[in-house]
């Protein structure tokens, strides 16, 4: 018997998903929204799930009375889209059809279920970002090729080029839609410092919760906030000349980490440790574990000078 499309009548005649498949975004037809978006109702919902045989099916149940689902809902109306019919989206309004959501197990929305021959594959609650939606899904798809990059990747690429203004605008942007993921809270913060706007980023991570305000990431940016404020000035700096005491060096290694030479900062404050431990109450390695805040335990930088601290100390 023939999986009927819900969408349009005809037999379903798609293979099963092979997620081991070589199939790249070049091999994908484009699709519109029509051809891979459903809206999910007693009518349709069996069908739909039968049609899971043949393509895979993710479940989007929402509530329109939940404006961070409504995001979330959204950002899988365009993946589904530029997926090219890698799945088939099916929504569910969950308020408009309590008794299809009572049947699926959903107990609050959002919530997103893969469902693949009939069976359920795994599932997620809560408006996820975009990003992390991606990498859910990418467990199971081939991502496409020439997938645009995602809102964060797109602020960290305007703070590596410079343009804080640009990074600042996305997080706000992000921020608006996921108002409880702290970490575009504190990726706006970052944004600020960089814009030399220190009072502000202050201010948005002091209104963070307790755990997220403590935690490394938003300790980092306060790091960063006060390198901004202690180091001098370039001028300042410059006016230092040829000077080669202890207290140029640790000037000249501070406004490297401001200005986010990171590595040439660090590797001054380690030689000033190296050469003048004692110098203004062991000031160089009370900063370099300032960096390593403000960079992040992961960060290879924070990986590689670290070691090279302990070896110092040891």
């Amino acid at each position: 018997m023939s999986i009927i499309d819900p969408r349009t009548g005809n037999p379903l005649t798609t293979e099963p998903a092979n997620t081991d498949s070589e199939e790249t975004s070049a091999t994908r037809p484009s699709v519109t929204p029509e051809e891979v978006i459903i809206e999910l109702n007693a009518g349709n919902i069996q069908q739909v799930l039968e049609a899971s045989m043949q393509v895979p099916v993710l479940l989007g149940c929402h509530s329109p009375s939940n404006t961070s689902g409504s995001s979330l809902l959204t950002v899988l109306e365009k993946l589904a889209v530029e997926y090219a019919g890698a799945f088939l989206l099916g929504k569910l309004d969950i308020e408009a059809n309590p008794e299809i959501a009572s049947q699926l197990g959903v107990r609050s929305a959002p919530d997103v279920k893969l469902v693949s021959q009939g069976g359920l594959v795994d599932s997620f609650q809560g408006a996820l970002p975009e990003k992390e939606v991606r990498e859910w899904l990418n467990r199971y798809f081939q991502a496409p090729g020439d997938a645009p990059p995602s809102p964060e990747d797109q602020a960290e690429e305007a703070l590596t080029a410079g343009d804080a203004a640009g990074a600042r605008e996305i997080y706000q942007t992000l921020i608006s839609q996921y108002p409880e993921h702290y970490a575009y809270q504190i990726g706006l913060a970052r944004a600020l410092v960089a814009e030399k706007r220190g009072d502000e980023a202050r201010s948005v991570l002091d209104n963070l919760p307790p755990e997220e305000r403590d935690a490394a990431p938003a300790r980092g940016v306060r790091a960063s906030i006060e390198f901004s404020e202690q180091a001098l000035s370039v001028e300042e700096v410059a006016a230092l000349g040829d000077r080669n005491d202890s207290e140029a060096r640790y000037q000249r290694a501070l406004r490297h980490v401001a200005d986010g030479q990171y590595e040439t900062g660090l590797e001054g404050l380690l030689g000033l440790m190296k050469d003048d431990r004692a110098y203004n109450d062991d000031a160089a390695r009370k900063t370099l574990l300032q960096v390593f805040d403000a960079l992040g335990a992961d960060h290879p930088l924070t990986v590689t000078y670290r070691r090279k601290l302990f070896a110092l100390l040891y």
